[in-house]
């Protein structure tokens, strides 16, 4: 798929962006229509301003509305420069676990990327390697060197780094809308199986954790409180918030399963791409010699297309 394609140059045949409920998807062009018109309407929203028939249709929560009565309405809409982005497909097993679990503790999640920087190289590999069979992208750990605020001074370390902002828009949905580490939520999408569940701990403690030398279990350590609060509840465990120093503590004992307190829950993994924006104005366009050339088209399978990324469809 190319990029931004001119409505004159759409034929049939041709493979539009729209949308699908939260996802983009493709559709194909079966039919092009043309007219001369002496009037439109610019429609301007919070993210872009187009020209189209006031007949067009826009997307709202309550239906579909004509361009030229949107004024004021939330309109679906999606961010166009993504939408010819890799979709790695996940695979929600145990490495997703793992790999969602130690970008909780130890990750960096940026604009359009994910990275872990650490001293452990057998974590880095470990990150690496899940982080590949749950994506199917590219990651190995790369020699680094690190700045240490306790040493002050740089020291060696290892960075796995992967570019796809398709990645860094989930995990940020999955903490919640902030993947900064004191302000993410808890990652319920690890809930879906014991067995993802397991690679989230096993992930989380790889980076946060450790294990115990008396006991069968390990602790986690944050200075999220909600976070561990969140987690204590699913595993069933007592959590008390440190009443000195930032970092908290929780137990996860090895048997914590046997408490019976699991429950699974379903949650997609892929990220939603759509969202709503207000129209804030409509503004009527009359041609003041040539008339305005106006483009409608018939899709298959699905009947909508994006306009500068607001989804629309053309009157029946």
């Amino acid at each position: 798929m190319g990029g931004r394609r001119r409505a004159r140059d759409t034929a049939v045949g041709t493979a539009l962006w729209t949308l699908d409920g939260p996802r983009a998807v493709r559709t194909a062009v079966t039919e092009v229509t043309v007219v001369k018109a002496r009037s439109a309407v610019e429609v301007v929203t919070d993210h872009a301003a187009f020209t189209v028939a006031g007949s067009l249709l826009l997307a709202t929560g309550d239906g579909w509305v004509r361009a030229e009565d949107s004024v004021g309405r939330a309109i679906a809409w999606t961010h166009a420069r993504k939408l010819c982005r890799e979709r790695p497909s996940f695979r929600v097993e145990y490495a997703f676990g793992y790999f969602v679990g130690a970008t909780c503790a130890d990750g960096t999640v940026g604009k359009n990327y994910v990275s872990l920087v650490v001293n452990d190289e057998a974590f880095a590999t470990r990150y690496a390697r899940n982080l590949t069979e749950a994506t199917g992208l590219a990651a190995r750990p790369q020699a680094v060197m690190r700045p240490s605020g306790y040493l002050g001074r740089d020291i060696p370390g290892f960075r796995v780094r992967v570019v796809s902002s398709y990645l860094a828009d989930a995990l940020r949905q999955y903490a919640g809308g902030d993947a900064h580490h004191m302000r993410q939520a808890f990652p319920r999408v690890v809930l879906r199986n014991r067995e993802v569940f397991d690679g989230f701990l096993d992930g989380y403690a790889d980076g946060d954790g450790c294990r115990a030398k008396h006991w069968a279990g390990r602790t986690l350590v944050s200075a999220n409180v909600p976070f561990l609060t969140a987690l204590a509840e699913i595993i069933g465990a007592r959590f008390t918030p440190a009443r000195r120093g930032p970092a908290s503590h929780l137990t996860v004992v090895d048997r914590w399963a046997d408490r019976g307190t699991f429950r699974p829950e379903y949650h997609d993994a892929d990220p939603v791409e759509s969202s709503w924006v207000t129209v804030r104005s409509v503004r009527p366009r009359v041609a003041p010699g040539k008339p305005f050339t106006l483009y409608g088209y018939r899709l298959q399978p699905y009947p909508t297309f994006l306009v500068n990324g607001h989804l629309a469809r053309a009157m029946e």
